[in-house]
């Protein structure tokens, strides 16, 4: 399975993820970037600063695979997500 990396980025600050996860696609990392982004929210609230915060979430070779800022986060959006045309 592959490593997934959740770095956070809050400003210029880079604050990397030295163990990351094994997930099976980044499907899942979103998933997971998003729940670890909510409980962030729940422990230090909204107005921490972390309202403009990105996590940048990295596979084994440091390449970004996603980018999920905080504020997505809040949206209340089906954990799968779908395409509306």
């Amino acid at each position: 399975m592959p490593r997934y990396f959740f770095n956070s980025r809050i400003g210029s600050e880079l604050v990397p993820d030295p163990e990351g996860e094994e997930l099976r696609d980044p499907d899942r990392a979103w998933q997971v970037a998003r729940a670890m982004i909510r409980e962030l929210f729940k422990a230090e609230g909204a107005e921490s600063g972390l309202l403009h915060a990105i996590l940048e979430v990295t596979d084994d070779a440091g390449e970004i695979v996603l980018e999920f800022p905080f504020a997505e986060a809040l949206l209340d959006v089906d954990d799968e997500r779908i395409t509306r045309h």
